[in-house]
């Protein structure tokens, strides 16, 4: 449950209840808030970096980054498979059993965090060099990678809790951690880039020391005695619960690896056809994409937990209502980040890029052009979401796997051969649309099985 303000008096939202359009915007919209000011912190971090480092030193982290979402994306997989077996125990009434799962999931994500950093920092130096960095982005690529990586298991951690607080019922809470990590961010970040002169190195400390506290904090709470629905507790290990777990979050964690590695191509792609300004406009895109996608994945985060819930508790009815009200809220969000991707495209770009004409009419032009996927890509999340809180994950995965990795690579290859630059732009939206056409058809063929419609 989730405590709401009303009038005076405090209402507390059950997950077993009926969710009327108002109590399923109140309840996901911590979660909201929670991924975009992820997000924002994010994209200060690029402002400080362009502005202050220099449009290297911004393409770099662009070209870095995608190596690390690989290593730290477990804690998505983690945060949205464990969330769904999770809420789905305890809609089955098990909520001891529930707890000792969390606690798993939360010792194994720390475990794997050390040894993917361990081996990221061994092997940064061949993988950016494979992938055609050289000169001082090379060395600007190793800089900001290993000093972010010494944080990389608090960086799973953070990603991990920010699903993970809804299915506790305290998504305010998670918001407020989020809020104090990209705070830590954002004044550390004006206080060693600009102020210090620490320039990259600087960029690269703030993220480390925000990831830290995004990942600590919540282990604070959850080791202690709260008012939550879960916390820390002894546990014996469970393979087939840590398969399950992991099999629900395949999607997420498909589709976080597919982005970087589309990410990968792209800035490839971008390397022969527009030279390091089009690495540097493919970062502001991507930066500025992040918040807008943010809501979307916000959103289904918030929403996965109660779906789980009416799903463990065959509550047909509810998991019907639950789908249309879903739709109809991410057709509305649709339209709106579609309009303000259109009009904000500008000035979000003299923001980054302002120092450097060709760059940024570049990077306009580019906007214009990518706002357009924001009309499509809210439904495939939110479907992808929708079948991993079913604990369907290999359907979840399907939509991950097409939408990120197969549209997106097949559109990014054939698209500039015959429009250039222009043509790696529209293979964001042409992917968008492929990839809402198939989440719309197994939305209609598992209808029966799950009877949500």
């Amino acid at each position: 449950m989730v405590q709401l303000a009303h009038g005076k008096e405090r209402k507390m939202i059950q997950l077993s209840e009926h969710f009327t359009y108002q109590h399923l915007l109140r309840f996901t919209f911590p979660s909201v808030v929670m991924m975009v000011f992820t997000s924002i912190y994010g994209v200060v971090d690029g402002f400080f970096v362009s502005n202050f480092a220099g449009k290297t030193s911004f393409a770099a982290v662009n070209f870095i980054m995608p190596v690390l979402m690989i290593l730290g994306c477990i804690g998505f997989m983690f945060g949205t498979g464990g969330s769904a077996l999770i809420s789905k125990t305890m809609g089955e009434g098990k909520n001891q059993r529930a707890k000792e799962i969390f606690s798993m999931i939360v010792c194994v994500s720390v475990l794997l965090g050390i040894l993917f950093a361990a081996l990221g920092f061994i092997f940064l130096r061949p993988i950016a060099l494979f992938l055609g960095a050289e000169g001082k982005m090379l060395e600007d690529c190793i800089i900001y990678g290993r000093i972010t990586l010494l944080s990389l298991p608090f960086f799973i951690l953070q990603f991990e809790f920010q699903c993970l607080f809804a299915t506790a019922a305290k998504p305010n809470l998670g918001l407020y951690i989020t809020i104090a990590s990209g705070l830590t961010n954002m004044v550390l970040d004006a206080l060693f880039v600009p102020g210090f002169g620490w320039g990259l190195v600087g960029a690269a400390a703030a993220t480390a020391f925000s990831e830290f506290v995004g990942g600590v904090l919540p282990l604070i709470y959850f080791g202690h005695k709260n008012t939550s629905l879960l916390r820390l507790v002894k546990f014996k290990f469970d393979g087939k619960a840590l398969f399950r777990t992991c099999t629900n979050g395949a999607s997420e964690l498909m589709s976080n690896i597919s982005m970087s590695v589309v990410s990968m191509l792209y800035n490839t792609q971008l390397m022969k056809y527009a030279g390091e300004d089009g690495v540097a406009s493919y970062g502001v895109l991507m930066y500025v994409s992040l918040v807008f996608q943010a809501i979307y994945i916000g959103y289904a985060v918030g929403a996965a937990p109660v779906v789980g819930y009416q799903y463990g508790a065959q509550n047909h009815t509810e998991l019907k209502s639950l789908l249309k009200k879903s739709m109809v809220m991410t057709g509305s969000f649709a339209i709106a980040m579609c309009i303000a991707g259109e009009t904000l495209g500008k000035p979000l770009s003299v923001l980054f890029v302002g120092y450097d004409k060709n760059l940024l009419d570049m990077t306009i032009g580019a906007f214009t052009i990518f706002s357009i996927s924001f009309l499509f890509s809210g439904f495939t999340i939110f479907g992808s979401s929708f079948f991993t809180a079913l604990n369907d994950g290999l359907t979840s995965a399907l939509i991950s796997f097409l939408r990120t990795l197969v549209f997106q690579i097949a559109a990014v290859l054939i698209f500039p051969i015959f429009w250039g630059v222009d043509g790696i732009w529209w293979s964001i939206v042409a992917a968008e649309v492929m990839a809402v056409t198939v989440t719309a058809a197994l939305l209609q063929g598992k209808r029966k099985k799950y009877h949500y419609a």
